[in-house]
């Protein structure tokens, strides 16, 4: 009696007593589920994927939430762009114009430059005497006895923009003036003058101008004033590569100067303020992580293709889930010709190849122009239906085990209907293994999301997902320029995965038996 006595004081000491959470005798009252999610949370790893897979969740769903922007939104930005504005060449070689009435043909303007060449005053062609009256540096008239057939030069008379041309005559009396450095000449009956600048006035008025410098404008509608060919002619002379001009409505332009020495051509380049994309702008205070190169929040686009990935994720998941449940029970349990069919199914499915099948329906899609929601619930459905056969064999796997034991016997004897069978105590048995199967899948399947993505096969333009961020870098120079385009997605993805595989490891050891309490 005493022994018995003492036996209940010690045990009533004993309850007296706080038990440590890893108390055996505590553990040992611990429920089921209690007891999984003690083990779950022992794991330093799993929990550092539930924590990794949360930050995640609420960075792309709260997120897109909380940040101003959208996820289509364009930013723009006043930019310094250069284009070709004029085009310049240097005339070296002579050229000619005939008098009015007269022929000064391609022979003859042979015979005269080989007699210039070689400083004869005279030449002959076809029985034909012709004489060459230097009239100014580089300027000759040409004569046929007393009558003056043509003139040839190099200094080249040109009209004003939008002027008429120059007659004959003004042309001779022109550049007979400038090469003398007069600076007023007669032509026609009436009194021209010349500036500094070479530039021909009628009364006050530009009608045309002189240089050795030929100033074509790159587009229509261009009128390059005499100001502007002044200065870049000095330019081009003292080899100045660039200078800043004030145009008539009073915005200064910066210009620079590129010599192509295989076409002997000056490119003056103007630089424009233009308010175009802001693309690929560096990380600052408004976009944290930059812009794109279509001028788009790189952030937003990381919140809202967050919101993409996970969400295909997901929903692939929960449709192989469904079908594989399904048929897996059923074959499972009904076995005999019943399982032989499904799993003939089941291997039919293994054989199809899913990558050249997704490139097929993806070009598809292009070609009758989907619009971007079809297609992701397109992607989402083809990956939920090809990618359920796994779960299907395991849940047959497991039924074909539980399906003799002794609450199966006991539930057939009460008079349970088949389907409550399967779906309210064989299915239940094997949610562990379904919880730890489906969470390592899902990661595989935000990998896979991600592959057709990058590949062009998913989600399109202006929609967003992480694998198409990474897939805008194209080329090598967007990858080692413009980190901030691809790393923050890389780094989202890897985040993802590892969290899901972290927590399937984790709840894969919480529901194993054999774990050390």
């Amino acid at each position: 009696m005493s022994d018995k006595l003492d036996a209940r004081q010690d045990q009533a000491a004993l309850d007296g007593q706080a038990m440590a959470l890893d108390d055996e005798r505590r553990v040992k009252v611990l429920s089921p589920g209690a007891l999984v999610v003690k083990r779950f949370f022992r794991n330093r790893l799993a929990v550092l994927g539930l924590i990794m897979l949360a930050a995640m969740f609420l960075f792309s769903f709260v997120g897109g939430l909380v940040i101003p922007y959208g996820q289509a939104e364009v930013f723009y930005t006043y930019n310094l762009q250069s284009q070709e504005y004029v085009s310049a060449t240097q005339n070296d070689e002579f050229r000619y114009t005939a008098a009015d009435g007269q022929e000064f043909g391609g022979a003859l303007r042979a015979q005269f430059l080989l007699a210039q060449t070689t400083g004869q005053e005279t030449f002959e062609y076809r029985g034909i005497s012709y004489r060459m009256v230097e009239e100014g540096p580089d300027f000759y008239c040409v004569y046929q006895g007393d009558t003056l057939i043509g003139i040839a030069f190099q200094d080249i008379v040109n009209a004003a923009p939008g002027g008429q041309e120059l007659s004959f005559t003004v042309q001779r009396a022109a550049l007979r003036a400038y090469t003398n450095g007069e600076d007023a000449f007669t032509a026609d009956g009436a009194q021209y003058t010349l500036d500094d600048g070479g530039n021909i006035l009628l009364d006050g008025t530009e009608i045309g101008y002189i240089s050795r410098f030929v100033v074509q404008a790159r587009e229509n509608g261009v009128v390059i004033t005499s100001d502007f060919r002044e200065q870049l002619q000095e330019a081009l002379e003292n080899d100045i590569t660039g200078f800043a001009y004030t145009g008539a409505d009073g915005v200064e332009h910066l210009y620079e100067i590129a010599y192509n020495a295989s076409t002997q051509v000056w490119a003056v380049m103007q630089e424009t303020q233009t308010y175009v994309y802001d693309t690929y702008a560096a990380p600052s205070l408004a976009h944290p992580l930059g812009t794109d190169g279509n001028g788009m929040d790189m952030l937003t686009r990381l919140m809202y293709g967050g919101r993409v990935s996970l969400l295909v994720g997901f929903v692939v998941v929960l449709i192989e889930l469904v079908i594989g449940v399904i048929l897996g029970g059923v074959s499972g349990y009904f076995g005999k010709w019943v399982d032989n069919v499904i799993m003939r199914v089941v291997d039919v499915f293994y054989c199809i190849p899913s990558m050249p099948l997704m490139i097929i329906l993806g070009a598809a899609m292009d070609s009758m122009q989907v619009d971007n929601t079809t297609r992701l619930l397109a992607l989402m459905l083809v990956l939920g239906l090809l990618g359920w056969p796994g779960i299907a064999r395991l849940v047959r796997g497991q039924i074909l085990s539980l399906r003799e034991q002794e609450f199966m016997t006991a539930a057939e004897a009460c008079g349970i209907s088949v389907p409550r069978r399967i779906f309210r105590h064989l299915i239940p048995n094997v949610i562990p293994q379904l919880i730890v199967t489906c969470t390592m899948g899902l990661g595989s399947v935000i990998i896979m999301e991600a592959t057709l993505s990058f590949l062009g096969l998913g989600v399109k333009f202006p929609y967003a997902s992480w694998g198409s961020i990474i897939s805008a870098v194209n080329d090598a120079h967007v990858m080692t320029s413009y980190w901030f385009i691809w790393i923050p997605a890389g780094v989202c993805l890897l985040i993802a995965v590892l969290g899901f595989n972290f927590v399937g490891d984790g709840l894969r050891d919480a529901f194993d038996p054999k774990m050390k309490r």
